[in-house]
């Protein structure tokens, strides 16, 4: 497991990345380009090189535009890697927007997912769900095994800001999950918008930046309601003192979701709950059309998450205390058989690519880069 020390200014963490993972992240653009989903934009008019050239100007425009619309530290450690892993910032942008800027490139994207959107299941628990009584997040990450070799674990140390660890793609500024030395977890997982896009910040690369600056539950609610975005996400949350709950984010809306009544317990996959951002969710019996890959082709689109979703509440409710291990279980299951349906997601397009596990009062993260299944954890502090 890839494990980089980023410290300094975001344009110095920026070039460590990028030297360290030089390769692995030249590597990553080059699967980019053999993405079935990603060739699947490309107009039949057009020499996929030519295709490219265009989809990484654009890349970079959005980008740009999303900076100047909202200042982050994104764009000087964007730069940074750039520099340090000596691969042009316009080949960086494709992959740093790869699941919301690219819908400015080919109308039928806009029609429906393209197929590079995936699951993706997280459970928090606290208080007397805990073994501890302290929160602990359980996350497994569902994505195109192609795209596993280059995830890593970043050690950030930003200047005069909070330390994290983070799991993270090499190419990427942003981050999937984390938690840093206040005690704030995030984990995020994909959700199905419909509102408009316009140019901003990657939901990845808000939750590097609120892991560098933001120390509490309710204070990371109001730096994701006050920044715009690009994307829709459900981030998983908790904090030191105990706070656990789901922020549910379009393009243009969030709400935030609390445990139950009563309840110190709460998960979600991939779908919407709260009233206010269902409006906005893709339509319940949405298919994927003849943009997605062919293994994807005539599934409906919630199928998998709402399936995961109820699998999930019924191993929830075997049991009332959760530990590390017993998350893990949870995590591991198959329901009626492995599949792409299941928690533990086997399937010939996605399959769970990494678990993680974040523990806010202790400051770590564990991680396997494998299905939950077969998942062998390392720890992380910050």
């Amino acid at each position: 497991m890839n494990e980089v020390v980023c410290v300094g200014t975001a344009k110095e963490m920026g070039i460590a990345q990028g030297a360290a993972l030089s390769t692995n992240i030249y590597d990553a653009l080059e699967a980019v380009g053999n993405l079935e989903a990603f060739r699947l934009m490309k107009p039949s008019y057009i020499p996929f090189p030519v295709f490219r050239r265009i989809a990484e100007y654009r890349a970079a425009r959005f980008l740009n535009a999303a900076f100047r619309s909202t200042p982050l530290d994104a764009a000087d450690r964007l730069q940074g890697i750039s520099e340090g892993a000596k691969i042009p910032y316009s080949k960086l942008a494709i992959c740093s927007l790869l699941e919301v800027a690219l819908s400015d490139l080919d109308p039928l994207v806009t029609a429906g997912p393209n197929g590079l959107q995936a699951g993706c299941s997280a459970v928090a628990v606290t208080g007397n769900a805990s073994s501890t009584g302290h929160p602990i997040i359980a996350h497994n990450f569902d994505y195109l095994p192609v795209v596993q070799p280059y995830y890593f674990v970043r050690r950030s140390r930003p200047k005069g800001k909070l330390r994290s660890v983070e799991f993270a793609v090499s190419p990427l500024a942003g981050a999937i999950d984390g938690v840093n030395e206040a005690g704030l977890a995030i984990t995020c997982n994909y959700a199905y918008v419909t509102d408009p896009i316009s140019p901003a910040p990657s939901i990845t690369m808000l939750i590097a930046e609120a892991l560098a600056c933001v120390r509490t539950v309710d204070e990371a609610y109001q730096f994701f309601a006050n920044r715009k975005r690009a994307g829709g996400g459900l981030l998983m949350l908790s904090d030191e003192h105990g706070t656990i709950a789901s922020f549910e984010l379009s393009n243009t809306q969030i709400q935030k979701i609390a445990p139950l009544p009563g309840r110190e317990i709460t998960h979600h996959t991939n779908r919407i709950r709260g009233s206010k951002i269902a409006s906005v969710e893709l339509e319940d019996q949405a298919h994927y059309k003849k943009n997605a890959p062919r293994a994807l082709r005539g599934t409906r689109v919630h199928q998998s998450a709402d399936m995961r979703s109820v699998d999930l509440q019924c191993r929830l409710d075997e049991k009332s205390v959760f530990d590390l291990e017993t998350l893990h279980t949870v995590m591991s299951d198959h329901g009626d058989g492995p599949s792409q349906d299941s928690v533990c997601m086997h399937s010939n397009y996605w399959n769970t690519t990494a678990c993680v596990q974040l523990q806010s009062k202790e400051r770590k993260l564990r991680a396997s880069f494998s299905n939950a299944c077969n998942a062998k954890f390392q720890e992380f502090d910050c």
